[in-house]
């Protein structure tokens, strides 16, 4: 077995479980899945060229950091047409919201009211400034760490807390307003 094929297996096993999380984070930060297909591709041949760098640390974070520097760096390169891509909500929703298209009880009405909500709370998050929605999508969707958080966003533990709570006051009050559907004009408000 020739060094660069154990390399090329070491890089693998350590890198491919982390694909799906590399792909969620860049398709949040770039919003657009050609997009970020091409951003995860891009990064994962910048891990491997530096993978001999990782050392007894664990390769998620490194792995995300890298992608997260990809998208940043696509984000200055193309600024004009970063600010232009917009959320398509039959799109961008579908994938993130699948969860919520089956109900234990299978209620079509609870099941579209989960949907409603899903897309709802999707394109809130879409709204949010980049540097909000890098750490609620670490934070809420891939459950990191925030030690983990702060290493890939290169902050200090502090910054990742502060920006935290901030997305998550945006959230709420972006999510306040009155759910479509509400009878009575009821104002419900969602937990975030």
């Amino acid at each position: 077995m020739s060094l660069s094929t154990d390399r090329t297996r070491q890089f693998e096993a350590a890198a491919l479980p982390h694909l799906d999380a590399a792909w969620n984070l860049a398709r949040w930060l770039l919003r657009d899945d050609q997009l970020a297909d091409d951003a995860v591709q891009e990064a994962y041949l910048r891990a491997f060229r530096f993978f001999e760098g990782l050392r007894g640390e664990s390769a998620r974070p490194w792995l995300l950091g890298i992608v997260r520097n990809a998208c940043y760096d696509w984000m200055r390169q193309n600024r004009q047409l970063a600010d232009q891509l917009e959320f398509d909500e039959l799109r961008d929703s579908e994938a993130v919201s699948a969860p919520f298209s089956s109900s234990a009880d299978g209620d079509p009405a609870r099941q579209w009211e989960q949907r409603v909500q899903g897309e709802r709370v999707n394109a809130a998050i879409d709204a949010l400034p980049p540097v909000y929605r890098e750490v609620i999508v670490l934070r809420e969707l891939e459950e990191l760490r925030y030690e983990d958080i702060a290493r890939i966003a290169g902050i200090p533990l502090g910054t990742v807390m502060s920006r935290l709570s901030r997305a998550r006051s945006m959230l709420r009050e972006s999510l306040r307003d009155e759910r479509p559907g509400d009878a009575g004009g009821r104002t419900r408000h969602v937990n975030v």
